[in-house]
């Protein structure tokens, strides 16, 4: 009889930061990945650091600095293309329509969304923080297919419960919901408490 054990996977997680519109949702992963001690292998794509110069006043350098290991985007013999290298899964923040489209096919380009199919095929989640609005029809068919796969669609959507005072709390906000998916509780998160006053029977 095999009696096996199956050790934990790493405290490691795959982020993917493409580009869409909020790349500070990527810089904010990285941070909190780090406030809770587990260890980030970063891929961002060329349109990401575009985006960052347009957004924020990061350079490249300081955003990849927030990394614990930084891979190339063409690097594909990098460890997080092979299944083998084991990971508690990828989230990538913001997510593009490109990226998504390209996830969903499964005919990728770029280590980014290589990492993501290879997170598919191996199970683990993935976590997608789709930056597009409105939505047309093939958008919907892509996600509802990607979700089919396995994967999580999490838009970073403001909790207006949480009465955030700045665009930076509601951004935590949108963060540490879609790290909630991977049971990492960061402090930055503000929880529902239920209804202020109790409600009616």
């Amino acid at each position: 009889m095999n009696t096996t054990v199956r050790a934990p996977a790493p405290s490691r997680l795959v982020v993917g930061i493409s580009g869409a519109s909020g790349v500070v949702y990527g810089a904010r992963v990285l941070d909190a990945l780090r406030e809770l001690g587990v260890e980030s292998h970063l891929v961002v794509t060329r349109a990401a650091l575009l985006t960052l110069s347009q957004e924020t006043d990061l350079t490249p350098d300081e955003l990849t600095a927030k990394a614990d290991v930084v891979h190339r985007l063409n690097d594909v013999g990098a460890t997080i293309s092979s299944g083998s290298f084991r990971t508690l899964g990828m989230i990538v923040a913001p997510c593009s329509v490109r990226t998504m489209s390209e996830i969903a096919t499964g005919v990728t380009s770029t280590l980014l969304t290589r990492a993501a199919d290879v997170t598919l095929k191996e199970r683990r989640l993935l976590v997608l923080m789709v930056r597009e609005t409105p939505l047309h029809l093939g958008h919907l068919r892509t996600m509802t297919a990607l979700a089919e796969m396995g994967a999580v669609i999490a838009p970073p959507l403001p909790a207006f419960y949480a009465r955030p005072d700045s665009l930076e709390q509601m951004v935590d906000q949108s963060v540490g919901r879609a790290l909630d998916v991977f049971g990492l509780d960061w402090s930055a998160v503000r929880r529902w408490e239920g209804l202020k006053g109790g409600s009616e029977a």
